[in-house]
């Protein structure tokens, strides 16, 4: 008998090898970073999407046993978040407690943010609040890791304790640490949002499509959060099969720009086309008119003497907000050097104005708008009129 016992401890009752352990831990944390990305972020926190009861409260279930978070704590911290982000304020910011506190102690802030209840009053709300949610996942939420503990050694022998500790670290490691402190460091913008957010890796799988962190800052309520046609979102991809199942429904996704080519007059439809696809626009306005004009700066300069425009191209499309001293005295600095690319820049900030005048008359932001663009035809800068042309055909109206 305890030959028996031996063997049961070391080789579980499934008996599996090694690498069939860590295939099977590989599978059951990719479930739970879908049951984040998913149930707590895309469909509690941002309700881009409704999902069919039975997979919202499967998710709650697996998150219990698997992470011990609750669905409010999560959701508040998170909502606080992007309303506070990049500020002193902020529960998670690598700019403002440091990129290696994100990376390795990025939970306790977590913890922190999550144990204040005017986080929970004023973030929480629409989160579960049934009989479940009371009686269990809230008040024993360290009850279902446990449970995880005893099914792994049961499963997998004394291996299962291996599998255990994995689960437990995979959400703090990857989303504490990860997603909240590398992809407000380092990666790649698509749109020039007000704060640091970035995206990691154009192909996101192996933390279930939170890798596009740039493009949900962009547009948080999007169920989808690929925006290029060269991005994958696996979580897209799951909620795509989901609903072709019947079994969730999308509400929302990122608003894409329709150009109407042979309207050519600015009215109160443009405006609303262009204020709701702003951060297209001035993506496209980096792309189409910026990037020429240094192109052409770079070219003048030459050599060596191009090595500030090179270093500036980042700081030309950079949110102001998000500058420090040092750098807004090297982009001044090219800006004096170059007319025409001091020209294209004072354009931007000037197109930014009018959809960021939010007290201003529809009336007064269409002739704001008409004027910049009346101006930009005027310039003389050949991107530039031809942006000014383009913005014209803007429209919201279904064709």
């Amino acid at each position: 008998m305890f030959d028996h016992l031996l063997t049961f401890l070391n080789e579980g009752l499934l008996n599996f090898s090694a690498w069939q352990i860590a295939l099977t831990t590989l599978i059951l944390v990719q479930i739970t970073i879908a049951s984040v990305t998913i149930y707590l972020h895309r469909h509690q926190a941002h309700r881009g999407l409704d999902l069919h009861p039975v997979v919202s409260h499967f998710f709650r279930f697996w998150l219990w046993m698997t992470t011990g978070m609750v669905t409010k704590e999560w959701v508040a911290v998170h909502r606080k978040h992007h309303a506070k982000c990049e500020t002193e304020e902020d529960p998670h910011s690598p700019v403002v407690h440091g990129i290696n506190k994100l990376l390795l102690d990025g939970v306790s802030l977590y913890q922190v943010e999550a144990s204040t209840a005017q986080t929970l009053q004023r973030y929480g709300h629409g989160t579960p609040d049934d009989w479940m949610e009371r009686h269990v996942y809230s008040s024993t939420k360290y009850s279902g890791v446990a449970l995880l503990l005893v099914l792994n050694v049961s499963l997998f022998g004394v291996l299962g304790l291996v599998v255990w500790a994995v689960q437990m670290a995979w959400i703090p490691f990857w989303a504490a640490g990860v997603i909240n402190g590398l992809a407000h460091w380092w990666g790649y913008r698509n749109y020039e949002t007000p704060d640091a957010a970035t995206n990691l890796w154009p192909i996101a799988f192996w933390i279930g499509g939170e890798e596009l962190h740039n493009n949900h800052h962009a547009f948080p309520s999007s169920a989808k959060f690929s925006s290029k046609w060269w991005e994958f979102d696996i979580g897209w991809m799951y909620i795509r099969t989901l609903a072709l199942l019947g079994l969730a429904r999308v509400k929302k996704v990122a608003p894409s720009p329709r150009i109407e080519p042979n309207k050519h007059r600015i009215d109160l439809d443009t405006l609303r086309a262009v204020v709701s696809a702003r951060l297209h626009v001035t993506a496209t306005y980096a792309r189409q008119v910026i990037r020429p004009v240094l192109k052409e700066a770079l070219a003048k300069a030459g050599g060596s003497h191009g090595l500030p425009f090179r270093k500036a191209k980042s700081l030309l499309i950079r949110d102001q907000s998000l500058m420090d001293d040092s750098a807004r005295v090297a982009l001044e600095k090219v800006l004096s050097e170059d007319h025409k690319l001091e020209t294209v820049y004072k354009f931007r900030l000037q197109l930014q104005e009018v959809w960021g005048r939010a007290a201003s008359s529809h009336e007064s932001l269409v002739h704001a708008l008409k004027d910049w663009c009346a101006e930009a035809e005027a310039s003389g800068i050949r991107a530039l009129q031809e942006f000014a042309r383009s913005l014209h055909g803007f429209s919201l109206k279904s064709a």
